[in-house]
């Protein structure tokens, strides 16, 4: 039985990242140690990180607990600073073999020294090490990492550096392998999505490899993308959208707010009409079409008229699955330093609001699914989700992994039943 641990907080592509750490931990012949492998999204989950850590030293005294990630990066002196942590590495640190190695062979139980360094000198991203992870019907592959953007809000640039990608030939390669293996799904995932390519000779877009997929991995099934920046959407992701039925019909856009002026103050580089067109060609192009969006409630300087325009935007972009924010402070953005922070009793009176509208729609979304007949990917033996990515329990079992045909019997509010 191993004796190192690992736990994951945060995005999916942490969650790769993880897996990766695991197989270089493990050829480097790590014993006896706990990675943590950290978000730093809101100070929220910076706080869950230390509680996490705390915890983990109660559970496992004896192990040497090493901490990673986007908190890591961006706050190293916080985790230094832990009695608990023996060891803080940056989130470029973490992918270099040479790294574990180190630490498997000389380590030192101090955090003196933390091993993080430049993250925005990084120009490289390492997409290569591992061939996807998830379930047995689904693997995620990151085709990018990092982020050029700088989003008055969002503490993310600085724990992942500027945004680099991996080249499409690595990228399908690595696909074919995993199509190879029985993989009927591939998520592809990235920090900003749809800035993938922009380093890249030619400077190719993310609809150009969408299509380089499908034509030269003509076995996959399934080819979904995870979030988008719906305002750096190119020409040919659209006719991918509306010509490629292995392309899945569920796109989760990066929307943050429906008021102008906030998104403006976000820095953010589309306005409401921007996202409310794009959802409705979309839409056209490919009518079962859902979206899922990341909004955020309480921004510094919200009014009660600006969060208003944010619910309205849930109903006029056809939002279906919500990601939805209470606005947290981080220190080092410039939001924090914005006058007029909304109260934290409002902040979150307005998630709440939020939250409820999103389920009103997750409800709408699962009713209109009765009798309809749907392929769905099996990743247990009674449980799979639709081409929408809507979760569907059966009374039998299925072959796991594999794509069913079935018709839709009911639904609860959360769930369709098949």
């Amino acid at each position: 039985m191993s004796s190192l641990k690992f736990t994951t907080l945060g995005c999916r592509l942490n969650a790769y990242e993880t897996e990766a750490m695991k197989e270089l931990s493990q050829q480097a012949g790590l014993e006896n140690a706990v990675v943590v492998n950290t978000c730093a999204v809101t100070a929220e989950a910076v706080r869950k990180a230390r509680k996490d850590i705390r915890r983990l030293r109660r559970e496992n005294p004896q192990a040497r607990i090493i901490v990673t990630g986007c908190a890591a990066q961006t706050e190293p002196e916080t985790f230094t600073a832990m009695a608990e942590v023996d060891a803080v590495i940056g989130n470029t640190e973490k992918m270099q073999p040479e790294t574990w190695a180190g630490l498997a062979t000389d380590f030192i139980g101090t955090t003196e020294a933390p091993m993080v360094n430049d993250i925005m000198s990084v120009t490289e991203t390492a997409g290569h090490l591992i061939d996807g992870f998830g379930t047995r019907s689904r693997a995620y592959v990151q085709v990018q990492n990092g982020c050029d953007h700088r989003c008055t809000f969002c503490i993310i640039p600085y724990g992942r550096g500027n945004s680099r990608s991996v080249p499409a030939g690595v990228v399908v390669d690595q696909i074919k392998r995993l199509v190879g293996r029985g993989y009927n799904e591939v998520v592809l995932t990235g920090v900003d999505l749809t800035s993938w390519g922009a380093d890249l000779p030619g400077a190719p877009r993310l609809g150009d490899l969408v299509m380089r997929i499908l034509r030269l991995v003509p076995d996959l099934p399934r080819l979904r993308i995870s979030s988008i920046d719906s305002i750096e959407v190119d020409e040919n992701l659209m006719l991918a959208i509306a010509s490629e039925p292995r392309l899945m019909p569920h796109l989760h856009l990066s929307l943050q707010h429906g008021d102008d002026l906030i998104l403006k103050r976000m820095k953010r580089r589309h306005l409401r009409d921007d996202a409310i067109r794009f959802a409705e060609e979309a839409r056209r192009l490919r009518p079962d079409m859902t979206f899922g969006a990341d909004i955020i409630a309480g921004f510094p300087t919200e009014t009660e008229e600006h969060f208003q325009n944010s619910l309205k935007l849930v109903e006029e972009c056809g939002l279906t699955w919500l990601h939805v924010f209470p606005y947290s402070k981080r220190e080092g953005t410039p939001a924090a330093k914005i006058p007029n922070q909304v109260n934290g009793a409002v902040i979150k009176e307005r998630a709440a609001r939020l939250r409820a509208a999103g389920e009103a729609r997750v409800a709408r979304h699962l009713a209109e699914q009765i009798g309809r007949t749907h392929r769905i990917l099996m990743e247990s033996p009674r449980m799979g989700r639709t081409e929408q990515f809507t979760e569907v329990r059966f009374t039998t079992d299925q072959p796991e992994s594999r794509i069913v045909t079935a018709t839709i019997t009911g639904a609860t509010e959360a769930e369709l039943f098949a």
